[in-house]
């Protein structure tokens, strides 16, 4: 495994498509620390393989929907980097981690839109702000947001509202790190065989189907679809991607 000075900060990086998209960056060389909510065994485990590979990584415990503990945990981040990876700074955000909702608008609770608020966009957008201080100079942020933000299913007004916002603000982002020569770009999964919402897509033969049909390539996406495709974001061959969204979802509702 190539060996280099770049590192990584992937949300939500024990499972699905973090642990893809982790394993993936590490596979690049690059050093990786990953969050979990609740998943400490499974990100540990990640850590482990990597480590076994000759790379380097680390795991530290965020809920991405609680924005007061942001300044505790880049407290933590500030340690880990020195510690793991002998460095001040790191290079690439990833803002992955997320939850899945489904509920047609009438049926919307306050509770469930506002943690979806939290968690998808005010989180990412302060987590993304208190961590510009510690971004390298070139460097980049990849947000993950969603098919759903281009095309309409019923029930996921309010999930696909925040990827919708997400995007707005990667644009923004874009033009405004500019300056700093940081690249702020969009990935976009379509339905995804994940325990995402539930295994919604990967365990209901009825909405796999639907999906199958709706794809151009046949078939609903894998992780292994989408890790490959934020891993090169992060790479110099990349450099000249910026503002930009990129839909990974096989050709869905083409």
């Amino acid at each position: 495994m190539e060996q280099t000075s770049k590192i990584a900060l992937v949300t939500g990086g024990s499972r699905g498509l973090g642990k893809d998209m982790v394993l993936q960056l590490a596979k690049k060389g690059l050093g990786v620390l990953l969050t979990y909510k609740n998943s400490q065994e499974e990100a540990l485990s990640v850590v482990s393989q990597i480590q076994q590979a000759g790379g380097r990584a680390a795991a530290l415990r965020l809920d991405t929907g609680d924005i007061k503990n942001f300044d505790q945990f880049f407290v933590a981040v500030k340690r880990t980097l020195k510690e793991v990876f002998a460095a001040d700074h790191f290079d690439y955000l990833v803002n992955n981690a997320g939850i899945g909702y489904q509920a047609p608008v009438g049926e919307v609770s306050e509770a469930a839109f506002d943690e979806l608020v939290n968690v998808h966009f005010k989180g990412v957008y302060f987590l993304t702000q208190k961590a510009l201080p510690m971004l390298h100079d070139g460097g980049g942020i990849i947000n993950i947001s969603s098919g759903l933000a281009r095309f309409s299913m019923p029930g996921y007004s309010a999930y696909a509202s925040q990827k919708g916002a997400i995007e707005v603000f990667t644009r923004y982002l874009a033009k405004e790190l500019g300056v700093r020569g940081i690249k702020a770009n969009v990935v976009a999964p379509g339905a995804i065989e994940t325990d995402f919402g539930g295994g919604h897509v990967r365990d209901n033969e009825q909405v796999n189907q639907f999906v199958r049909n709706v794809t151009a390539l046949g078939r609903a996406g894998l992780p292994e679809d989408i890790g490959g495709v934020v891993a090169f974001l992060c790479t110099e061959e990349a450099r000249w991607i910026n503002g930009q969204r990129i839909e990974v979802s096989g050709g869905m509702n083409i």
